[in-house]
Order: C-alpha cells, then structure tokens, then sequence
C-alpha cells in the first residue's frame, strides 16, 4: 500500500510538472527582458505607442510568439521582424485581442521586435504582453545599441505613401511604412538605435494642422501638451533634423486656415523664417549639448532649383556658430508625391555618405 502511494504520487507530480513545462511563458509589458526604443509611456499595466518607428524587441528560444495588443481606432500597423528578418504585417483591431506574431520557426535562439510603422495620428497602441509559444524560454534582453539616432521630421520621415505603387500618393495608414523610410534604413545602417519625433503635415512655423514641431517636439504623448517627455532617457550621439518641407507650400497659401492662423494676411519675411528655424535648433541643442545635429532638407521641391529654403536653413545654422551643427540638401527627386520605396533608399544613401564624410561616433 506504502509503495502504491509513493508510485501515485510520483505520476501525480510528474504531470504537474508537465503540465507547467507545457504552459506558455507570458512576458507582461514592464518585463525587463524587453527592450523598448522610442518615446513609450509605461503605465502599471502596459506599454502606450504613439510615434513612428517606436519598437519593443525580445531575444528568446523556441518557435513562436504572440502579443496582447489594444489599437485606439483600428487604424495602426505594426512590422513584425525575426532575427533581423521582416516576416509580417501586423494591422491591429480596436478591440484588445492576442495576435501571433511568428511561428514554426526552427526551435532555436531568436530576436524578434515588434515596430510600429503608423504614425500618432492614426491612434494609440497599447501593448499588455508578449506570450511564448509552450516550451520556450526567455534569453537575455538585446544589448543596449552603442549608437543612438533621433530624427525629428515630417511625411518624408514617417514614411508616408511610401508603398503607393499607384501613384496615387495615398497616406492612409496601409501605405504608411516608416519602417522602409530613409531614416529608419540609415539607423539600421550603423546599427543605431532610433527614435522619430515626426507628423506627416508638420512644419516649423506652421503646419497643416494646428501644431507645429516647435510645439510638438518635447511632448510625449503628442496629443497631449501636458504630456512631457523626459529627454535624459534617450540621448541621441546624432540628431537629424527635416523640416520646412510644409512651411514652403504653406506660406504660398494665404486662404489656408493655418496661414491666417499663424501670420494673418501677410507671409513671413526671410528673417522671420531663419529665426524660427534657428530657434527651434537651439531648443534641440539645449536638450542635447552633446549631440552632432544634422540640418537637412529633401528630398521634395523645397530643394529643388531656384528654393530659398536650402538657404534659410544655412543662415540660421551659421547663425549659431556651433562647430557641431551641420548642414545638408539632399537633391530634389523631380518625381510627382512623396518619396517612393526606391526614393527612400537614394535618400538615405545620400545622408549616409554625408555621414560617414562629416560623423564621429
């Protein structure tokens, strides 16, 4: 009877045992296992995406993982990416629901990262979790990357209509990808992490919509202009700037609702505009006194021929006298809408070669 307990009780615990090797492993969002880049804001349940490019990536073993995800609209996508891979899109629901990510993958060491292509406007995403298929294990989270990048930009950086292949420039949220933009393939160039303070629409001195990057750039929540973000979490070695691109249209429209809004019946003379350029750099520098600061332009028709925008953008920078503070015109691309894939490319070819020219890591 002794020996009929004790062999009772060995299969009892054995498929206890089994049972909890066989349960799926759940990495809840504040995991430290997971590594964020971007402006996220944590809540004691989850993690909130807003911007472009804002990622979360895990290193584990096994053969497949999904997310608890939540979208505000429905609106967003997400590029799922595997072992430096892209395998999926991801378009989200507004309802919270598990999405699988990858699976069958050969059961081994893997990364995965999960990035949000979609810019704010489109909604919010709230990530809760990440859940390992049965059996896997979770792996020490990627390194922190030794470069960091931060890019504060306009349509061209969100990548916005970049898979159009219609020609129709469409910017809804399917043919956003701010995964394939210039400044997402030049951050993955040097290996750098990446972070896109960018709106599709966004100007300097005024936009097509009420808010412009000098309002915008230090928000965290960029909906919100009370939700701040706290620049010492992220500081970046280089910061990219792109913008004007919307102010040389805009100032040209004087029925446009944000031209009366911001200059009345009269468009902003040249000093009004260097100065509100040199002004939104110098908040920039106070936030990152260390950072070499690439001024560009491009590579739409504010740098075609004949622009005075090019020029704008180098008084004001000279202005400054910073020695750390560069300036750059990648050429027009004489091609009707916004950037293609192929443009994307080209445009990050050129900054890069700019960079490796002008940047000391």
């Amino acid at each position: 009877m002794r020996r009929l307990y004790f062999i009772i009780l060995f299969l009892v615990t054995s498929g206890a045992l089994s049972t909890c090797q066989a349960q799926s492993l759940v990495l809840k969002s504040k995991d430290t296992h997971i590594r964020y880049t971007g402006r996220i804001n944590m809540t004691d349940e989850a993690a909130e995406f807003y911007w472009t490019g804002s990622s979360a990536v895990i290193n584990f073993k096994g053969t497949g993982v999904s997310a608890v995800l939540q979208d505000e609209r429905g609106e967003n996508y997400f590029t799922i990416i595997v072992d430096g891979k892209v395998i999926n899109t991801l378009h989200l629901e507004n309802a919270q629901k598990t999405y699988t990510l990858a699976e069958g993958l050969p059961d081994g060491n893997h990364s995965l990262e999960l990035f949000k292509r979609t810019e704010w406007d489109k909604g919010k995403t709230t990530f809760v979790q990440f859940i390992l298929d049965k059996g896997s294990s979770i792996l020490p989270p990627p390194a922190v990357k030794k470069r960091k990048i931060e890019f504060f930009g306009n349509s061209i950086t969100c990548g916005y209509a970049v898979e159009d292949t219609t020609g129709q420039d469409r910017g809804s949220a399917p043919y956003e990808n701010g995964y394939i933009s210039y400044a997402a393939i030049t951050a993955r160039h040097y290996d750098a992490a990446y972070v896109a303070t960018a709106k599709s629409g966004i100007g300097v001195m005024v936009s097509w919509f009420p808010l412009i990057m000098p309002e915008m750039y230090n928000r965290l929540d960029p909906t919100d202009p009370t939700s701040l973000w706290d620049f010492t979490k992220y500081t970046p070695d280089v910061v990219v700037i792109n913008l004007f691109q919307n102010d040389s249209w805009i100032v040209k429209i004087p029925d446009n609702p944000q031209f009366k809004e911001r200059f009345g019946t009269k468009p902003p003379e040249a000093d009004q505009i260097i100065k509100a350029y040199r002004e939104l750099v110098k908040n920039i520098r106070k936030k990152y006194p260390k950072a070499q600061i690439l001024c560009i332009l491009g590579s739409m028709d504010a740098t075609k021929d004949g622009s005075p925008w090019p020029g704008y953008i180098e008084k004001a920078v000279a202005s400054l006298s910073d020695k750390g503070i560069y300036t750059h015109m990648i050429p027009y691309k004489n091609t009707p809408g916004h950037p293609s894939a192929k443009e994307q490319q080209a445009m990050a070819d050129d900054l890069i070669a700019f960079m490796d020219k002008n940047i000391k890591w």
